[in-house]
């Protein structure tokens, strides 16, 4: 089952649910020092849980922002996967693009589209609509 992001009628595909969880749980154990949406709480609190409103996304794009450039310092290597289980790896394990050269750029979604970018596409739609942005399933 796909999961993406839903801002009104537009669709933002991500790919499967345990990649989504992979993105936060990388952001959460390499960046936030106090736990799981101490530092982004916009969108590891809110837009995780499912619907991040539209009166928070200006912030959400602020963390979203200083995530990109944080996660530049760390290799893919130090992908975590699943931040219950930090031994757990990604299902293609070390066998990843040459392009991938951090984890600013290691996950693409399942269109093969930059998961930064289509987060932010969908944080400046839902800004240009004035609605929400929610994690939903087809």
């Amino acid at each position: 089952m796909a999961v993406g992001f839903k801002v009104k009628y537009y669709w933002y595909q991500v790919g499967h649910g345990d990649f989504l969880h992979s993105f936060f749980s990388t952001v959460s154990y390499h960046l936030e020092e106090h736990g799981w949406g101490s530092k982004y709480p916009h969108l590891l609190n809110e837009l995780y849980q499912g619907k991040l409103e539209n009166k928070n996304v200006s912030r959400a794009l602020e963390e979203l922002e200083d995530i990109k450039e944080r996660l530049k310092e760390y290799s893919p290597s130090q992908v975590v996967w699943d931040i219950e289980d930090i031994s757990k790896r990604p299902p293609w394990g070390d066998n990843i693009s040459k392009e991938i050269t951090d984890l600013s750029n290691y996950f693409v979604t399942s269109d093969g589209e930059d998961f930064i970018e289509i987060l932010k596409s969908a944080l400046d739609k839902s800004l240009k609509t004035n609605s929400d942005v929610l994690i939903d399933s087809i």
